[in-house]
């Protein structure tokens, strides 16, 4: 049933991602949508989330459905460090997406100059480059491992660290903190004082537009850290359970491991639709890509 439960997830993430590099990849040149931050943004997003589905679901899916790891050194090394890399572009992105919003709401008057197509294209390289080096580690560690006891004729793709060293428990600490917790407090400021923003326009100026607009963004706002939050929990919670606690291999820590696998690979199934088809310049591109000329 584990096989099943990811290709679902798998392919309604491939899916979902791929209609939106269709759309983008269809905009007319010079076309006014096609340019704006927020779909640059969205193009990278899309591409981290199918690339994060591609390197993790499918060889994850392998590891709990084959009795060992049966696509050599190679690729046991190269696919957690991708997989990691990739998760990292996505949800860097995902706070590259929110400091956007609020650039373009609470400082309006300046936004043209920030949130241009060139610094938007330089945020996303920032970003790779900062995944790239920050998954690093898992490149180094992660090993083909061969001869364990319990099963001396089976090879295990395992993460390999110095007995005893504390480097691994920092790196996990360092995961945790660059790669949810700020995250998570930024995405929140930001669309908090966004949020208030609209509170205060609303008050000052009344109108059933300004409303509209006031509780779909605080809508919206909610479900962007209410997912990013529950997604990647489990996660978190089991890796440093493992690694500061003893985590229980019974039937129950096992379906709790599954259930964080599936919540963190959705996120990457629901980024799709909260970050493109609530946007509205994302709207604008679909009718655009999908007009005859």
């Amino acid at each position: 049933i584990v096989p099943l439960l990811f290709g679902l997830i798998f392919l309604l993430g491939i899916v979902g991602n791929a209609l939106v590099l269709v759309v983008l990849g269809r905009l007319r040149p010079g076309g006014r949508p096609s340019c704006s931050t927020t779909n640059i943004f969205i193009l990278n997003l899309s591409i981290a989330d199918f690339s994060f589905l591609i390197f993790c679901v499918p060889f994850q899916a392998t590891i709990y459905s084959l009795p060992d790891w049966i696509f050599g050194a190679f690729f046991c090394k190269w696919v957690h460090y991708l997989a990691m890399a990739t998760m990292l572009v996505s949800i860097f992105t995902l706070v590259a997406m929110s400091v956007d919003r609020y650039i373009a709401v609470v400082h309006a008057k300046r936004s043209a100059c920030i949130r241009s197509k060139r610094n938007a294209a330089l945020g996303v390289g920032i970003i790779w480059l900062l995944s790239l080096l920050v998954a690093i580690p898992v490149a180094q560690h992660q090993a083909l491992i061969s001869g364990h006891q319990q099963a001396p004729n089976s090879s295990f793709c395992w993460e390999h660290w110095a007995d005893g060293s504390t480097a691994k428990q920092m790196y996990k600490i360092t995961i945790l903190l660059v790669g949810y917790l700020l995250p998570l407090v930024l995405i929140t400021c930001c669309c908090a004082k966004v949020d208030m923003l609209y509170i205060r326009s609303q008050e000052k100026s009344p109108s059933p537009h300004t409303k509209a607009e006031e509780v779909l963004y605080a809508q919206t706002a909610l479900l962007v850290v209410a997912v990013f939050l529950l997604s990647w929990l489990p996660h978190h919670i089991i890796t440093m359970w493992a690694e500061f606690g003893q985590f229980p291999p019974n039937n129950i820590s096992f379906t709790f491991r599954i259930i964080s696998h599936c919540l963190a690979y959705r996120n990457s199934c629901i980024n799709p639709i909260i970050y493109t088809f609530l946007s509205e310049n994302f709207r604008k591109a679909c009718r655009q890509a999908f007009t005859c000329k």
